[in-house]
């Protein structure tokens, strides 16, 4: 695709955000959104096939918009791993409070395996902060349930809170959630002597997933053992964090 028409679609798109920050999915109809944007439907069908194209390509657009905030604001924070978690949720939140119409698109509306590019990077980017929490000795589950856990009830409380009248939205109901979920992933840090074998078993296997691909005995970088030893090793570990 060439860059004027990928400018022409982003700009289709631009339009029909808007629509949807308006008046929801209803109101994203290839003649409205057609209409809006000032071109005509057979060009609008050749951009996105139907109004599933649309909503699909949607979904991805503001999949952009919710990492690029939540990215810059993370960034602007102290860089200690269990504050960013605290932070993400609430960034999480907020963004779909903000944007309640994308956020059910986004959110509301999965289908399994049919994730846009940059919902995997938001997954990615859950996935890293907890992998950092537990390099530090801080998680006290394996970072892949811990991302479950974490995804689950960030996306529930923020539906929840969308379903509730503006007027009525309890925030609080957030904040208590967030805290219990998070006191659940998370334990206390390890004392410098201390001999915390699941905090410590559970930084290992962060630390060796963490691993480049293809790193391994003979390489001079990264763990010195191969695959399968590392898959064992790993095994172990996981039993030791119970």
């Amino acid at each position: 695709m060439n860059e004027e028409r990928r400018a022409a679609r982003r700009q289709v798109l631009q339009v029909a955000a808007e629509l949807l920050e308006e008046g929801g999915s209803e109101a994203v109809s290839t003649r409205a959104v057609a209409a809006a944007a000032g071109i005509t439907a057979p060009v609008l069908y050749r951009m996105f096939d139907d109004k599933d194209g649309l909503l699909a390509e949607l979904a991805a657009y503001g999949f952009e918009m919710y990492l690029a905030e939540k990215q810059e604001a993370l960034a602007l924070t102290p860089d200690d791993p269990v504050a960013d978690l605290y932070r993400g949720w609430d960034l999480h939140v907020d963004f779909g409070v903000k944007h309640p119409a994308f956020y059910v698109l986004m959110y509301g509306t999965a289908q399994p395996g049919q994730r846009p590019p940059a919902a995997d990077e938001a997954h990615a980017l859950l996935v890293r902060l907890l992998t950092r929490a537990a390099e530090a000795g801080r998680l006290r589950i394996p970072v892949e349930q811990a991302t479950r856990v974490m995804h689950a009830a960030t996306t529930g409380a923020t539906l929840a809170l969308i379903g509730e009248e503006p007027a009525a939205r309890d925030l609080t109901t957030s904040a208590r959630l967030r805290d219990t979920v998070i006191a659940s992933v998370i334990t206390d840090a390890p004392a410098p002597t201390g001999s915390d074998l699941a905090s410590r078993a559970l930084a290992l296997d962060a630390a060796l997933s963490a691993e480049p691909a293809g790193a391994g005995m003979g390489t001079g970088t990264g763990s010195p053992l191969r695959e399968t030893e590392t898959a064992l090793l790993r095994e172990w570990l996981l039993r030791l964090a119970g």
